[in-house]
């Protein structure tokens, strides 16, 4: 996907217009996709983490709880450091674990570079974008106190303006390149010793807008004669925890290898489509899909706005969770919330009913 916002619109216009052959044919081919792609051939220099733990579950649920997440009630609204304040991440877990998710993916930044923990990395290039209390190691342990496993997605919000300041602070913008870098590996390498083995898994999203190589490019920035250091990304991503996985996106139904360091497959498809047939892609990639159950715009950004509600029967949603858990692949569900932490009650009902199918 270029964005969030752009992949929603794209997707949209897909739907409105009704599937045509060629989205039906790229959908089909995605996972194959890559298979004769230049990187594969060095994939052996990298030994890839042990994705048992991911196969073995059958959906997880995901969340894009962010500063620009606002509250159904007017009067419920806060500013960041409040709402994160506020944030109560037992009540959050009671919610998912509730539901049947046997994992989480917690948004940690998105748009905005502003983040629901401490981190000195970002302070050092623009004060003001961080918490006091750090409500993600919080969410981290209450996941794993009730059995959850904890993916942390990560965006590096530079997103063709979504968030200016924080593009030029950080180096986006910069002739050379090297400050950008340095300072996105800071924030990853500060955030993953701190929470150490109790963090499972990355996922980073808008590789695309970093690299202008893949199916979607949504780089606004002069590129000439840079090209992104994955392999060392990864690296500073599991420094100290080889068993951590790592994935890096694409974008919506796409798959590209922007490195051979990455061990599970971003997966999304934000419709119940691309039906996987094999726990592994053709490039070795621990398989997985991600669909947005209910609000297609990803995150409920509009104020006095009820909580979206499932787009999908529940029987379906079943039918794909099970299709999907005989390859040994597991399906992210993304589930609306609003500025408080409250998750859409009809999507974690409906949630409910699948997982006593399932059973």
């Amino acid at each position: 996907m270029l964005n969030r916002s752009d992949s929603t619109q794209e997707c949209a216009r897909r739907c409105n217009r009704g599937w045509t052959r060629r989205d039906v044919l790229a959908t089909i081919g995605w996972v194959a996709a890559t298979a004769a792609h230049p990187c594969i051939a060095r994939a052996e220099q990298y030994h890839r983490a042990d994705a048992s733990w991911f196969a073995a579950c059958r959906f997880g649920i995901s969340t894009h709880w962010t500063a620009q997440s606002q509250p159904v009630r007017a009067d419920d609204w806060l500013p960041f450091d409040e709402t994160v304040d506020r944030f109560s991440p037992a009540h959050y877990v009671d919610q998912v674990a509730g539901a049947g998710a046997q994992y989480v993916i917690f948004t940690a930044t998105h748009a905005l570079q502003m983040l629901a923990a401490p981190c000195a990395a970002i302070d050092s290039v623009t004060p003001g974008r961080t918490a006091k209390h750090d409500r993600i190691g919080e969410l981290i342990d209450a996941c794993h106190a009730r059995g959850l496993r904890f993916i942390l997605y990560y965006n590096h919000s530079c997103n063709s303006g979504d968030d200016p300041p924080w593009e030029h602070a950080v180096g986006y913008h910069a002739a050379d390149k090297s400050r950008l870098v340095t300072n996105l590996m800071g924030i990853i390498r500060e955030l993953g010793a701190r929470y150490g083995a109790r963090l499972d898994a990355w996922w980073f999203d808008s590789c695309y807008s970093l690299d202008p190589r893949g199916y979607y490019n949504s780089v606004t920035t002069d590129m000439r004669g840079f090209q992104f250091p994955w392999e060392q990304w990864t690296e500073v991503a599991k420094t100290g925890h080889p068993d951590r996985l790592v994935t890096l996106s694409s974008g919506m139904l796409t798959h590209f290898l922007y490195s051979t360091h990455q061990d599970y497959e971003a997966g999304e498809t934000n419709e119940l489509v691309a039906v996987p047939s094999s726990r592994f892609t053709p490039d070795g990639l621990q398989s997985h899909r991600w669909i947005c159950l209910d609000n297609p715009d990803w995150v409920h950004s509009k104020v006095k706005t009820p909580l979206a509600s499932p787009r999908y029967r529940s029987d379906l949603v079943a039918d794909y969770v099970r299709t999907a858990h005989r390859s040994s692949v597991p399906v992210t569900f993304n589930v609306d919330i609003d500025r408080t932490g409250e998750l859409s009650p009809q999507s974690l009902a409906l949630l409910r009913d699948v997982k006593a199918d399932l059973a």
